[in-house]
């Protein structure tokens, strides 16, 4: 949930608030409006965001209230966590000790933000946009270290602050980021993988803040990984057992995945968990079945693996559940029986099942009926909540995105119209499956990007 603040109207409804604070009162008594005369232009303007946050972050504190902030734009937009949702005022002050702080409340001439203590500051930056972060990253040595570190990603997983953004991966083009909260696609730097790997089939997964893509390359199987903090690709530690053809699934910063294919073809039933902490890869106890091109997922703090084949002929309707504290993996009859559906194609040319979890209800795009089932997990059963705003069947699956991101379900597929090839991105907020809730809503289209979807990842950090 976001707040949508103008610089303009936050002043003048903030300064007529009686507020005394010490902590708010910068050095010398330097009030936060008293901004340096060098913060001006796109930056200058999230610098005195991240000062209204401030104070608006310590009045939440100290008990008073920001009322009627947030009626009218008049400049341009401030993006802000909701504080109603989160409980800030349940929170206790978090310490962490910085280069140039001062625990007594005040700052000293090398803080983050001038006025302010690094604790203070740090908490701010949290709070702010990651869309940021990468200009914050330029201003000095200091701030770089501190965004190129990941503390600031560690502390926002702390404060519960969460903003999910879609990674996308269209013909051959180079990956793509979008943010769905700013409307904002940005281009990643070019993956230095061979051409057998950028030409060959890829899977992909977001952990943290890194994000994973598996393929091959002329040497064999290969990880690439993208991560928040540098901004380039570099390689992966490979699996214990590489594999292609997995399910998979993240929370956190820990990774599932499990069955799949090894380079001779044989399907597995083991699973590996990876740490994007540690960069490390730790063998699980096989599941009950072996199984290939079938779709893994947290639901209730548990992972899942449901649909896929056994074999080159044979589909499984069951699943699996694996408890990460006892390390059991419990199997589920029927718990994905759309797999026999649409046999008038060979299994093996069928997509893995398109499921995504929102608020903990398990959800699929049917490739069949092109509808959105819900999984009902009393009775182990699935019922239609609402039809697809993309056909899943012409492609058997294939070339389509079904994603969680957020509390929203995004479908994202391609058009072909007289204007060329286009990728839309649909989301939809789910009513307890109610199917007469609101309709698809657009949230973007990306022109010249095709019309295939070949690999997509949502990353929430």
């Amino acid at each position: 949930m976001v707040f949508r603040y103008s610089l303009e109207e936050l002043k003048m409804k903030i300064e007529g608030t009686v507020y005394e604070s010490p902590t708010m009162v910068g050095v010398r008594g330097c009030s936060i409006f008293q901004l340096p005369g060098s913060f001006d232009g796109d930056l200058g303007f999230m610098l005195k965001n991240c000062y209204l946050l401030a104070y608006i972050l310590l009045a939440r504190q100290n008990n008073n209230k920001v009322k009627d902030v947030g009626k009218g734009l008049l400049n341009k937009e401030m993006y802000i966590p909701s504080l109603d949702c989160i409980g800030l005022k349940k929170k206790k002050p978090m310490i962490r000790a910085w280069a140039g702080e001062n625990h007594g409340g005040q700052a000293s001439d090398d803080s983050f933000l001038p006025g302010l203590n690094d604790d203070t500051a740090l908490d701010i930056f949290a709070w702010s946009s990651r869309s940021d972060y990468s200009k914050l990253a330029c201003l000095n040595k200091k701030f770089k270290s501190l965004i190129g570190s990941g503390y600031l990603y560690k502390l926002r997983r702390r404060l519960g602050v969460i903003e999910h953004w879609v990674y996308l991966a269209c013909i051959l083009m180079p990956w793509e980021a979008f943010d769905p909260e700013r409307q904002r696609w940005m281009r990643l730097p070019r993956m230095p993988c061979d051409e057998c790997f950028t030409y060959a089939d890829k899977e992909s997964l977001a952990v943290g803040t890194e994000l994973l893509v598996f393929g091959r390359e002329l040497s064999g199987f290969a990880i690439w990984m993208y991560s928040l903090l540098t901004r380039d690709w570099s390689r992966c530690p490979l699996m214990n057992l590489p594999r292609c053809l997995f399910g998979s699934s993240s929370l956190g910063e820990i990774a599932i995945v499990a069955g799949g294919s090894d380079k001779n073809g044989h399907v597995l039933k083991s699973a590996e968990l990876y740490n994007s902490e540690l960069g490390t890869w730790q063998t699980l106890p096989d599941m009950n079945l072996p199984r290939k091109l079938c779709s893994g997922f947290f639901m209730d703090g548990k992972f899942y693996v449901i649909g896929g084949m056994s074999s080159h002929t044979d589909c499984l309707t069951c699943g699996e559940e694996y408890n990460i504290e006892t390390r059991i993996w419990r199997r589920i009859e029927n718990m994905y029986p759309g797999s026999n559906i649409g046999t008038q194609f060979p299994p093996a040319m069928r997509s893995p099942p398109l499921v995504a979890v929102v608020n903990n209800q398990l959800y699929s795009a049917d490739q069949a009926t092109n509808e959105v089932k819900k999984y009902d997990k009393s009775n182990n059963s699935w019922s239609v909540v609402k039809r697809l705003p993309v056909r899943a069947d012409s492609s058997n699956g294939w070339g389509l995105a079904f994603k969680a991101c957020g509390d929203s379900l995004l479908v994202i597929g391609g058009h072909r119209g007289p204007e060329g090839e286009v990728i839309v991105l649909h989301s939809w907020e789910p009513e307890d499956g109610n199917a007469g809730g609101p309709d698809w809503n657009v949230l973007s289209v990306r022109e010249r990007a095709g019309a295939f979807v070949y690999n997509c990842a949502v990353m929430g950090c």
